[in-house]
């Protein structure tokens, strides 16, 4: 359909968004895809842009209308990495519970918030629905907020909800929001994912990434009892948990029988699900990634993947072959998190190979993500490496371990010719 304003006219956003603003908005299926579409297509008529995107599901920001923008992002996701190679998009190498302060204070501060809200519930309030994540932070310091009041969108409990007092204009849409289905898994992949719901108890909360490695992981739990989640994300597997009972949240030390998550990221059967759900609850990135919160958590097990290890425990999730895909993300937050909580796991897992090559190396060929003094469990399809409190040639002993063994004379090798030194 054809977006209007209160007017019934197509909206000018010339008339709330001016040059050089930093323009916001939410991230993967929470992308406000109509409004983000009109100032796509009215951008030349405003003057230069700047913009902070998050992970990209369906979005309507493509190499095609990126022009005239100046992009920042925290992640190279999906087709923020072609934009980046492009030398459209800048990343902003930061933990995920810094990205409120960044967008509220500071260069990156957002002038202009265009946000996809549900309809209104019986008072009036519009639940944010699909995210309340990091970039809820800067409605409350915006010059602009720009809402799309979406039929499709559900009401979310915990969710922040607004008012028409709350914002600058409105739209009204009805449209699918942005899909974010989980990739192919193989069976290298499956294998990995077994080996880390070994780890996993009963009764564990769970936080885990988007990917394919982290649902399968979920898809490996059936047999679980009382699992809870806290994560950055809630993904379509983890709802069908919710719904199967295997996730119940009845040993949570907080918010206990509810799945707390920031972001609802999948495609619809998971929107449907999230629907004025009282086993469901969405939160700002201040309260998900809160190091006091993770750190109490019961039995946090922290899922996160890479795109390579380091034979020390140094980890890369940023750039392969010299592209940036990946982020530096919530995986620290967690990770200190579950290492802090009691009997929590800090999990990096991962394919020990891609394309005939060892991801387990001597030398990251990118940054370092996740430092080594970070405590850490890695896990590949050839077994499980947990580095908390061993020495270097001890964490090289176990990371070989796990390597491919077709890889691991050429590892041991280069072990050998540099010294580990403490």
């Amino acid at each position: 359909m054809t977006p209007t304003d209160s007017t019934g006219a197509e909206p000018d956003l010339a008339r709330y968004i001016r040059p050089h603003d930093m323009v916001v908005w939410g991230q993967a299926s929470a992308e406000p895809r109509t409004l983000t579409g009109l100032l796509l297509a009215q951008r030349a008529r405003i003057g230069r842009l700047r913009c902070f995107v998050g992970i990209p599901a369906e979005s309507a920001l493509t190499l095609e209308t990126s022009d005239g923008l100046d992009i920042h992002s925290y992640c190279g996701s999906g087709t923020n990495a072609a934009l980046h190679a492009a030398g459209r998009l800048d990343v902003v190498p930061v933990h995920y519970s810094a990205l409120p302060r960044l967008l509220t204070d500071g260069p990156l501060r957002a002038d202009v918030v265009l946000v996809q809200v549900s309809p209104p519930d019986e008072t009036g309030r519009h639940s944010l629905g699909l995210a309340d994540d990091y970039f809820s932070a800067a409605l409350d310091t915006a010059r602009v907020v720009i809402a799309e009041i979406n039929d499709q969108v559900p009401f979310t409990p915990g969710a922040r909800t607004l008012g028409t007092g709350d914002w600058t204009a409105a739209i009204h849409t009805s449209r699918t929001p942005g899909r974010l289905p989980a990739g192919r898994v193989t069976e290298q992949t499956r294998a990995v994912a077994r080996r880390v719901a070994g780890l996993i108890q009963d009764g564990a909360t769970l936080q885990f990434g988007i990917g394919a490695l982290p649902e399968a992981v979920l898809g490996e739990l059936g047999d679980r009892r009382d699992l809870g989640i806290h994560s950055g994300i809630l993904n379509d597997t983890a709802m069908r948990l919710i719904e199967e009972g295997i996730v119940t949240g009845a040993r949570k030390s907080l918010d206990r029988g509810i799945a707390v998550a920031g972001l609802l990221s999948g495609t619809e059967p998971l929107f449907r699900a999230a629907h004025r759900n009282p086993r469901v609850r969405l939160h700002g990135t201040a309260y998900t990634h809160d190091p006091e919160v993770l750190a109490t958590s019961h039995q946090l097990t922290a899922v996160n993947s890479a795109i390579e290890v380091d034979l020390t425990g140094q980890v890369n999730a940023e750039t392969a072959g010299g592209r940036y895909v990946g982020a530096v993300g919530g995986a620290v937050d967690f990770l200190r998190g579950a290492a802090r909580s009691p009997g929590g796991l800090p999990i990096v897992a991962l394919p020990s190979t891609a394309r005939g090559r060892s991801r387990i190396v001597a030398r990251l060929d990118g940054p370092v993500s996740t430092p080594r003094s970070e405590p850490l469990i890695v896990v590949t399809e050839h077994g499980v490496a947990d580095l908390r409190g061993l020495p270097v040639a001890a964490r090289v002993e176990r990371m070989l371990a796990i390597a491919d063994p077709a890889h691991r004379p050429g590892l041991e090798a280069a072990a050998e010719a540099t010294p580990t030194a403490a």
